[in-house]
């Protein structure tokens, strides 16, 4: 994806691969300084009409902050401290297991919303927003205790990918936990087999010096 910077409305901002990144909540690098951002063909094509939907719409940038995610740094997320000291994330579906959902397959992508000046949009709470409560979850797209710009935030978000997907005639599932996450769907991700950075190409490698 960071190919399409610059021709497209689109930034990339790697978050795992710096450990001192303001939003990595690991605190440590999960990818290499210069990994890059990859995503499966067809996603791909959606998040960068989305980009252009809420480029021409509203002048936002897409922001995007994850992607393809190899098994082994799903693992090596599992082994950080702070993974270590809140075993109910993978319990309650916050983090995947190695091999499980759709990064280790490059068909879920993370993203923010950019205005023209650069500002993060407020969508209530940032990227990577993990609850202490179980029984509320403000991250999540049926969450209505925002102002009804932040909601309003959201919904142009979902709409862009909604509606690229459709135009592409492509699935996608906005996952319900997490407002900036874009998958597809359960049953074409597990169709497919999990990447493992050992058996990528050498410009795809994420974890790998």
């Amino acid at each position: 994806m960071n190919d399409h910077v610059g021709t497209s409305p689109i930034v990339i901002d790697l978050v795992y691969a710096h450990a001192h990144h303001p939003r990595n909540i690991f605190g440590e690098a999960i990818y290499k300084p210069d990994a890059r951002l990859w995503l499966h063909a067809d996603l791909a094509r959606i998040t960068l009409r989305a980009a252009e939907y809420l480029y021409r719409d509203f002048k936002y940038s897409l922001e995007l902050k994850d992607g393809l995610r190899p098994v082994e740094s799903q693992q090596k997320m599992q082994e950080t401290s702070i993974v270590k000291a809140h075993p109910e994330w993978a319990e309650r579906a916050f983090l995947s297991l190695p091999g499980q959902g759709g990064h280790p397959r490059g068909m879920a992508v993370d993203v923010c919303v950019l205005d023209d000046t650069g500002t993060p949009i407020d969508m209530g709470v940032p990227f990577d927003f993990f609850s202490d409560d179980p029984g509320t979850n403000p991250a999540g797209r049926d969450y209505r205790g925002f102002s009804s710009s932040i909601l309003e935030h959201r919904r142009r978000l979902e709409y862009a990918f909604v509606h690229a997907a459709s135009e592409l005639n492509l699935p996608i599932y906005p996952l319900p936990s997490e407002w900036w996450d874009f998958r597809f769907p359960k049953d074409i991700v597990t169709a497919h087999a999990p990447l493992y950075d050992a058996d990528l190409p050498p410009a795809m490698k994420m974890t790998a010096e």
